[in-house]
């Protein structure tokens, strides 16, 4: 039987719609995981912005306990704003904020000095859209991954139809382990892990800095069968 774009996109009990995924700012562990295992990474833009999501968030370790870093933004319609029309703001210097909680956080980490140059650049540039600053970090981390996924944008909107619809779960407010039990992320040394413990699904960002080129295959194995077998 042929499988529809929706089961090849998710992998999941129930098709995500379309192969449609949410377009994040620095995302979660689990969220790489799966675009990973896409041929083509479509990006919602169509969608109406909603807040306290990873769409301008994203969680990092810091010193003494995780750390949400949030981009500011304006939604000139509302709450009918569509995602690709959300701005950055830039009055509060968020960047030069989130930049300085990154070197606290992993300075120390074996593998920031080698990629800080790399990101540095994108807490010093202005983007306009959220949107378009989303797709350029995800790009170069695509990039640092050595993976080659093209990525473009939702030609339209198509409406979630299901709660195992990656726009709906990957979300800081949801267990993405109760919506994909296949999701199984292994022990990785963290920084503060020694006094703090480990905490999985972080940013990509403390996986990258503390596993360098490691984190791909960490990421290949982080979804696995109950037979403990890696899926694909």
């Amino acid at each position: 039987m042929e499988k529809s774009a929706g089961s090849e996109c998710s992998g999941l009990s129930e098709p995500a719609a379309d192969c449609v995924f949410p377009a994040l700012y620095h995302g979660p562990v689990y969220y790489f995981a799966r675009l990973l295992r896409q041929e083509e990474i479509i990006l919602e833009q169509y969608e109406n912005y909603g807040k306290q999501s990873y769409r301008n968030r994203c969680l990092i370790m810091g010193p003494n306990a995780p750390v949400s870093l949030s981009i500011p933004v304006s939604r000139p319609h509302g709450v009918k704003t569509l995602f690709r029309d959300i701005r950055i703001h830039y009055e509060g210097r968020w960047n030069r904020i989130h930049w300085r909680s990154l070197q606290a956080a992993y300075a120390s980490s074996p593998y920031f000095e080698l990629m800080a140059d790399e990101w540095a650049p994108f807490y010093e540039q202005h983007f306009d859209f959220l949107l378009d600053y989303n797709r350029r970090l995800l790009e170069i981390t695509l990039s640092t991954l050595g993976a080659s996924i093209p990525v473009r944008f939702s030609d339209k909107f198509t409406p979630i139809r299901s709660k195992q619809d990656p726009r709906y779960f990957i979300h800081p407010k949801k267990d993405i382990r109760s919506f994909d039990p296949d999701f199984r992320p292994g022990f990785y040394q963290q920084v503060f892990s020694d006094r703090l413990g480990f905490l999985p699904n972080l940013s990509i960002l403390d996986l990258l800095f503390n596993l360098g080129s490691e984190a791909r295959a960490y990421l290949q194995e982080s979804l696995k069968t109950k037979s403990g077998k890696a899926r694909t």
